[in-house]
């Protein structure tokens, strides 16, 4: 009887251990597909979720800065189990306050994958960009770009405003910096203590004009003098860009030379998608961050016979192709200028050719060429914004 009782006991245990693995698994793919459904990209959005198993069931907590997310996702875990356990915190944090969005301070704000110095740098944000703002860290701040890029930028790198502050900022007159390299000064006179560098895409408020200065004043609120030659007002430079082909190729070549930098997307070194992302922010195009990205937007063309479809202005991919189980993966980027030839940043800015009978031959890119996407015909669709639509209306 004793035996008989002690089996019993061990099938039952068995049975709820077996259970409770099965709903650990329910949980889990309920939680896979809301990420693919509303945070594909851990790049631009976040869902960070964590399942702890206790005695009475689960328990899922974790963070996002999607309210839908959080919504339907407490919908799917009642429907499994009503005693699952959530505490999902919405983003932005409220240790924020009302401070949630800033813009940032300096010429160039290097973005970082972890709240420390040490940390990868996964992108660069130019002085005037508006930021969301999450959480956190010390020192450093959750921030997001208006190309939706998410990292930590530490406090010095950006003014943190509430929306009324915010707004006042946005809706300011103000002017961008179309010179490659320079300087703001203290005075009007180059001569003069320097507020800071400045580089090519930097947008300032406009304060006052004369015939050789123009006054400007930072989000910080620090007022500086810029030589007028070197910026234009930020809406009248809008209306006049060309988005063509030739205007792209004279924005491409104009960085030639510049060294290869790791999530550089500015005058002062870029990598390869930091490049085309900045030729193309320059021309008043806002592309997504990465190479990865960026292949998934714009009008594929047909490469299936060889490169004659291919236009100058039209963004070259390479990497691995898609073998067996293996997916395809774009891990590089540059421009088509024509004749054979693209630009792009690898080492330094420099032109190759995917012609084997030019000197300036890439076998490595020829042999690594995955596809051929067209941005010119894709304005403000297909994943190509304007600039003129997402940033300052």
């Amino acid at each position: 009887m004793k035996y008989k009782i002690l089996l019993i006991f061990l099938i039952l245990s068995y049975n709820l251990f077996s259970q409770e693995k099965i709903t650990m698994e329910e949980v889990q793919n309920v939680i896979e597909t809301m990420k693919q459904i509303y945070a594909p990209d851990a790049r631009t959005a976040i869902l960070n979720l964590e399942i702890k198993q206790e005695e009475n069931g689960f328990f899922v907590m974790g963070e996002t800065n999607i309210p839908k997310a959080k919504e339907v996702l407490s919908e799917k875990l009642k429907e499994l189990n009503t005693s699952i356990k959530l505490e999902i915190s919405e983003l932005p944090s409220e240790e924020l306050g009302d401070k949630i969005f800033g813009v940032v301070n300096i010429s160039v704000a290097n973005i970082r994958t972890k709240p420390e110095h040490s940390a990868e740098m996964a992108t660069q944000a130019l002085l005037g960009t508006p930021l969301k703002i999450y959480k956190k860290k010390g020192g450093w701040f959750m921030v997001q770009t208006p190309d939706d890029y998410i990292g930590w930028l530490d406090d010095d790198g950006f003014s943190q405003m509430n929306k009324v502050e915010f707004d006042i900022w946005n809706n300011s007159e103000k002017i961008i910096v179309t010179n490659k390299f320079g300087f703001s000064f203290s005075g009007k006179d180059e001569n003069s203590v320097p507020v800071s560098d400045l580089v090519a895409g930097n947008i300032l408020k406009f304060k006052n004009v004369d015939d050789s200065f123009t006054e400007v004043e930072y989000p910080d609120g620090r007022i500086a003098f810029i030589p007028f030659k070197h910026v234009q007002n930020y809406h009248s430079w809008l209306k006049s860009l060309e988005i063509n082909q030739k205007n792209l190729i004279s924005t491409a070549k104009s960085f030639m030379g510049l060294p290869y930098l790791w999530g550089g997307t500015s005058a002062k070194g870029v990598d390869c998608s930091g490049f085309t992302k900045t030729i193309y922010f320059l021309n008043g195009v806002l592309l997504p961050r990465d190479a990865s990205q960026q292949v998934n937007v714009g009008e594929l063309v047909d490469t299936e016979n060889g490169f004659d479809n291919i236009l100058p202005g039209d963004l070259l991919f390479f990497g691995r192709k898609a073998d067996g189980d293996k997916k395809e993966r774009a891990t590089h980027v540059g421009m088509y200028i024509g004749d054979t030839e693209f630009i792009h940043s690898s080492g330094m800015v420099k032109i190759n050719s995917l012609d084997s009978s030019r000197e300036n031959f890439s076998e490595y890119r020829f042999k690594s060429f995955i596809r051929a996407k067209r941005i010119i015909s894709s304005l403000d669709k297909n994943g190509v914004k304007l600039l003129s639509n997402y940033l300052f209306k």
